[in-house]
């Protein structure tokens, strides 16, 4: 007889990789927190289906994505302030560039739509395919490509805004 996987240790298996998920979905680590705290209050109404489950981890992903793309509903009725994402509070003389770099891309990211940053951190982040993805956010994979795209030209035509053209060589 097999021992039953109880909630408490699909939860201490899963936190860590749905914590760097929640990451990529809200881009900082207070909100990614919270995230995950609303994913697991969810996830313990139905804790013991969630223990018998054969990809528990699917499961919780999926509410996750779901809780992310639903606050963002909430969240847009409210008043939008601006986190350190957007400014230096404290800006040191000399910065590491490839930190630039990161911080650059987050601040990139965080101006998508939810829905096309849900599919970008699914993507290239969880590694999932697009029927996977189209599964989790309850749309088509051709909408999942379509959001694809459309994220992809936005960081390339934002960096492009951002990159100051090479001087041509006579």
């Amino acid at each position: 007889m097999t021992e039953r996987t109880t909630f408490e240790e699909v939860v201490l298996a899963r936190a860590p990789a749905l914590l760097r998920l929640a990451v990529m979905l809200t881009g900082t680590a207070a909100d990614a927190e919270d995230l995950l705290q609303s994913t697991l209050l969810k996830a313990h109404r139905h804790a013991d289906d969630l223990a018998t489950m054969a990809a528990p981890a699917a499961y919780l992903r999926k509410i996750m994505v779901n809780e992310h793309l639903s606050a963002g509903r909430l969240l847009s009725r409210r008043p939008r302030t601006t986190g350190l994402l957007d400014r230096d509070v404290v800006a040191p003389r000399q910065r590491d560039a490839e930190i630039e770099e990161r911080d650059e891309m987050w601040r990139l990211l965080s101006r998508l739509p939810r829905q096309q940053r849900a599919v970008l951190a699914l993507r290239y982040y969880e590694d999932l395919p697009d029927a996977e993805i189209a599964d989790v956010l309850g749309i088509r994979e051709g909408t999942v490509r379509s959001h694809a795209f459309r994220a992809l030209a936005a960081l390339r035509e934002r960096l492009t805004l951002l990159t100051p053209p090479e001087e041509e060589q006579p």
